[in-house]
């Protein structure tokens, strides 16, 4: 092992999309502690939250064919049958929605619920009401993408949220994408939507944890019956 995976191993790597908004944040830290002492330590302070935000940890990716991961850190907010974005092309009928909400305190990276290859990319402008209110799928800027996996097309959109103002996308229509490859980032809160085929029984539960690239969200190819969840 070379002593480069082993600080990867050690320390968390931050993301690249982080790195401007750590140097803003440090140089204002040292401004203002040159002002007032306890200001430059609010700014250190400041600047670490920033480093957080932006980690973006290595991930283990479960491969099975049918699975379907989650794309987000964070909480299931939503799962429901609805009706997908018109702008993703996805038919007129409802699909099943599996909804992530991450807080400030989630990392932001997200990664793509399965393998396949990046048939639409589409950004929609809007407003930024709270990306936890159901609304906030027809209302809010957004990014969406349609991954072809097969047979199956399923839809990701990328919400942003009440405080989050920049939805990055790293992939571009005809590009190939794995179960758990980074394919964006939005800043500061937001929420993730998967649309997959009615008839789709989830594997998680409402208020539920996920990880990004590790929760397995459904079995594409599963009989499996519905699962039932209580509280711990």
């Amino acid at each position: 092992m070379s002593i480069y995976d082993s600080i990867r191993q050690t320390i968390t790597p931050i993301h690249k999309e982080g790195y401007p908004f750590i140097a803003v944040a440090a140089i204002a830290s040292l401004v203002l502690g040159q002002l007032w002492s306890p200001l430059g330590w609010i700014g250190l302070i400041a600047t670490l939250w920033i480093c957080y935000f932006f980690r973006d940890p290595e991930r283990q990716t479960p491969v099975h064919p049918g699975f379907v991961v989650a794309p987000a850190d964070g909480r299931v907010s939503a799962i429901a049958e609805t009706l997908p974005p018109p702008e993703l092309e996805l038919g007129e009928g409802p699909l099943l929605r599996i909804s992530i909400f991450m807080s400030v305190f989630d990392c932001h990276v997200n990664r793509s619920p399965v393998d396949g290859a990046v048939e639409r990319v589409v950004y929609t402008p809007g407003v930024f009401i709270n990306a936890d209110l159901d609304k906030a799928s027809e209302d809010n800027e957004r990014n969406g993408l349609v991954i072809a996996s097969g047979e199956t097309r399923i839809g990701v959109v990328q919400i942003a949220g009440l405080v989050a103002r920049r939805i990055v996308c790293f992939v571009r229509e005809t590009d190939t994408v794995q179960a758990g490859e980074r394919f964006g980032l939005i800043r500061f809160g937001s929420r993730l939507d998967v649309y997959l085929p009615v008839g789709t029984q989830p594997l998680v539960g409402l208020g539920q944890r996920t990880v990004a690239g590790e929760t397995v969200l459904a079995d594409l190819l599963s009989a499996e019956p519905p699962r039932t969840f209580r509280g711990a």
